[in-house]
């Protein structure tokens, strides 16, 4: 087996790859060794290449962070590129690589060496590591190893190829399937040989049609990877990619699983390949009308549990409130009756202290009303020695007694508060003709010293 047909023919016999192109590439990345290229595909442990060969391609080499399963079935392609009927729509793979496909990574990085420097300068300028390295900086933003993918695929085929192309998403595989299925559409899949001799023309008469461009960002996701990518060399394994250029129609189904709804083998014309997508997308139309309806109503009756519970929260506290307004209210009223409770307490009690004290000073003056009036004497008879005195008071009233002509004005004052006809305690005795004060400098004067004797007018003046 010294000549290259021969290798070709062993290694398409060992790993069961059909594609003649792909397996020259691998053979060519493992400068013709059998042994170091069946390792690759084959080996448990993933055929790891050496040193040399991971520095080599240190972008391709990369694991990305969220990669589809592949451990189920997957739809065979057939000749004729027809659906293989209504079984399509129920067929769903699992996206992850079984065990003895893990050494699918080291093939993918023994690709890598085919474009290590042109695509690791491209990709590193891509996301700022390239002037970063250079100035020893740090970059701005980091991006998983799909993503940078995704990015330096798109950024290469609009290179190639111009703008007119459909919108590959730059994210990886099973973002893009997500976001096919929160978009309710179907994900259109490209896997890019660029060392395949179909593939130029085909990326520039079919894919960059401009009427196929149009329809595919109009009703699909798309997706594009490169198969010396790791991603896009997992997938061409994954969907069973024998023949390139190479396209699939998939859908996301349940439990992380995808639907191979139609594969596209070989180079096709635009009319052929939008005729494709376009009886793909009739027969898909009512299973994505009914998810998009589904959704809907999921949306919906979550937007009315959520109207529900906001109605029956608003409810609540409307209630809350009202039970507050009404405690505090209860507590208002209540407060406002201790208070009411309180102060006709203290009014009676100072009515009661006052009735107290004015009952004591009552008695105080009563007994100082007696005290005079005993201090005083017997009132005399009528003699020579007898002064007759005459007390006029505001209100009109009239008293007289009689006194010794030896009593003092002080005597006069005491009768008059012994008759207890005055409500003041300030007065004092006045006689008009002369009109003579009997002030605090005449108490101790007699009636007589003071000429009021044998008899005398006086009355109260109130100070």
């Amino acid at each position: 087996m010294g000549d290259v047909a021969d290798k070709l023919a062993y290694f398409q016999a060992i790993t069961g790859l059909e594609d003649a192109d792909l397996c020259t590439e691998i053979l060519s990345a493992h400068n013709w060794d059998l042994e170091l290229a069946i390792s690759s595909i084959t080996a448990p442990d993933g055929g790891r290449p050496s040193s040399s060969d991971a520095s080599a391609a240190p972008t391709t080499a990369a694991r990305p962070n969220r990669e589809p399963l592949d451990d189920g079935l997957v739809l065979a392609p057939n000749g004729s590129n027809q659906p293989p009927g209504l079984a399509w729509k129920l067929v769903t793979l699992p996206f992850s690589i079984i065990t003895g496909s893990l050494g699918l990574i080291s093939g993918a990085i023994g690709l890598g060496m085919w474009a290590a420097g042109g695509v690791l300068s491209y990709s590193l300028g891509m996301v700022g590591l390239a002037g970063a390295s250079r100035a020893g900086t740090t970059p701005l933003v980091t991006v998983s190893p799909s993503v940078s993918e995704a990015m330096d695929f798109v950024a290469s085929f609009e290179r190639d190829y111009g703008r007119v192309r459909p919108h590959f998403v730059t994210e990886g595989f099973m973002d893009a399937l997500q976001r096919s299925r929160h978009e309710y559409k179907l994900l259109f899949v490209y896997l890019h040989s660029p060392e395949h001799p179909d593939t130029p023309a085909f990326c520039e008469g079919t894919l960059c049609n401009e009427m196929l461009a149009a329809f595919l960002n109009e009703n699909f996701v798309s997706w594009g990877g490169s198969v010396k990518a790791s991603e896009g060399f997992k997938m061409s394994n994954s969907l069973k990619a024998s023949r390139y250029p190479f396209c699939a129609v998939v859908m996301a189904a349940t439990n992380q699983r995808i639907a191979l709804l139609q594969p596209v083998e070989g180079p096709k014309s635009p009319e052929e390949l939008l005729t494709i997508l376009q009886r793909v997308l009739e027969e898909s139309a009512p299973v994505l009308v009914s998810a998009r309806v589904e959704a809907e109503e999921r949306r919906t009756n979550i937007r009315l549990r959520e109207e529900q519970d906001a109605a029956y929260q608003a409810a609540l506290e409307a209630d809350q409130a009202r039970e507050r307004q009404r405690k505090e209210e209860q507590e208002r009223l209540e407060r406002e009756t201790a208070e009411a409770e309180r102060k006709r307490k203290e009014e009676e009690e100072a009515r009661e202290r006052a009735a107290r004290e004015a009952a004591q000073r009552e008695a105080e003056l009563a007994k100082i009303r007696e005290e005079k009036a005993l201090a005083l004497g017997p009132e005399p008879e009528k003699g020579p020695d007898v002064t007759q005195v005459l007390v006029r008071f505001p209100s009109g009233d009239r008293k007289g007694r009689r006194f010794h002509c030896t009593a003092t004005i002080q005597s006069l004052y005491d009768y008059v508060d012994s008759l207890g006809c005055l409500e003041v305690n300030g007065y004092t005795l006045v006689s008009n003709f002369p009109r003579t004060v009997y002030g605090q400098d005449k108490l101790s004067s007699s009636l007589k010293e003071a000429g009021l004797h044998p008899q005398a007018s006086l009355f109260v003046e109130i100070n």
